[in-house]
């Protein structure tokens, strides 16, 4: 085992936020001392509000509610923009995020270069799916005049090109002996004079790669009549990918959103590779204080840092057949039908957790080095 110490950032917001981390702190630790790791956890120093926290906090203030909660948000987002580059600039290569209000992660998305990735499954097609999240209508700043809302977006063949750039790499990385088939874009792309069609054809050209650029309805027909070619990358504005994520999760066998996580990466250079993790399911205001939210996609994430960038070798595993004993008990969240709180599921995980076989078999020296 390795005795170096690694690093994880850690940012909280509001509703289940508080929860959420205590859970991931509570299974990170375990699998931590499971495998003789040692992992500090760096948290941010503020809690970063939510949609529906940011409304009541507004409705205090005696100036006007929306300009409040523009205020709140632009706070919040230079706060989280400087800790995301703090950790970047101490060499720290992942941190684990509970939901936050979307204006405010979007600012910084623009601003960092995000994407977010997954991987799926269809019927033996592999997927690689490339959230395009540092450009369109979810980033840009709004402009208030009385009833009226102006929202400026912006593409650019430079931010573009990094995308495209991220995703072959990724792909490349994803399929070693084969390489991607194809690109294909889902882009809104009629509204911008041919410009991304353009940009699209000349990264084609350069990089000796199939790019093919759709109207998002004709991607939703295609991959529910036919299904995606194998090795194919989709590149997608959010748009489109914010609301078909999860119905590609569902479609392809990869579960409900409130069991899954994903992976933000910023293309910035100044935090070039710097990986955030996040749970797919929002704040869950609602149930906030309840100890009633779905612990399994955390859990998962947990699991998946402590596998990548903790020298946990296994870890993934080990804890999917825990969540699999728990789910045969019956130990379960009211949202799959179950009747217990979210405390009483995490320690029957941590009590069914079976890391020992991975640990033991694993070598330091096998492991190939974490990647985005």
């Amino acid at each position: 085992m390795s005795s170096a110490e690694h690093v994880v950032g850690l940012a909280v917001g509001r509703g289940t936020g508080a929860e959420i981390a205590a859970v991931f702190e509570r299974v990170l630790d375990r699998l931590a001392r499971s495998y003789g790791s040692h992992i500090t956890v760096v948290r941010s120093p503020r809690t970063y509000h939510s949609y529906l926290s940011l409304r009541p906090c507004a409705a205090q203030e005696e100036s006007r509610g929306t300009e409040e909660v523009r205020r709140l948000t632009l706070r919040d987002a230079d706060h989280y923009e400087r800790f995301v580059r703090e950790r970047a600039a101490a060499g720290t290569p992942v941190i684990f995020r509970t939901a936050i209000n979307a204006q405010t992660l979007y600012l910084v998305r623009q601003r960092l270069r995000a994407v977010k990735v997954d991987t799926l499954n269809a019927g033996g097609a592999r997927l690689l799916l490339v959230r395009d999240q540092a450009q369109g209508f979810y980033t840009g700043d709004n402009e208030h005049r009385p009833g009226y809302v102006r929202r400026v977006t912006e593409f650019s063949r430079e931010v573009t090109e990094q995308v495209l750039e991220y995703a072959l790499r990724r792909a490349r990385r994803e399929w070693p002996d084969e390489g991607p088939d194809r690109i294909v874009m889902a882009y809104k792309f009629h509204l911008l004079d041919g410009a991304l069609d353009d940009w699209a054809a000349e990264f084609a050209e350069r990089h000796g790669i199939d790019v093919r650029v759709f109207q998002p309805d004709t991607v939703n027909r295609n991959l529910i009549a036919h299904g995606p070619a194998d090795r194919t990358v989709l590149v997608a504005g959010n748009e489109w990918a914010d609301i078909m994520h999860v119905v590609l999760l569902d479609r392809f066998g990869a579960g409900r959103q409130e069991d899954h996580c994903t992976r933000n990466v910023h293309l910035h250079p100044e935090v070039h590779g710097l990986v955030e993790y996040q749970t797919v399911h929002g704040s869950a205001d609602d149930l906030a204080g309840r100890d009633l939210v779905n612990p399994v996609a955390t859990v998962r994430a947990a699991a998946a840092i402590a596998e990548r960038y903790a020298d946990c070798p296994g870890a993934v595993a080990a804890t999917e057949r825990a969540l699999v004993r728990v789910r045969k008990a019956g130990i379960l969240t009211p949202d799959l039908g179950g009747h217990h709180t979210t405390t009483e599921v995490v320690t029957a995980l941590l009590d069914a957790l079976e890391p020992g076989a991975e640990a033991r078999a694993a070598a330091p020296t096998a492991r190939p080095a974490a990647t985005p």
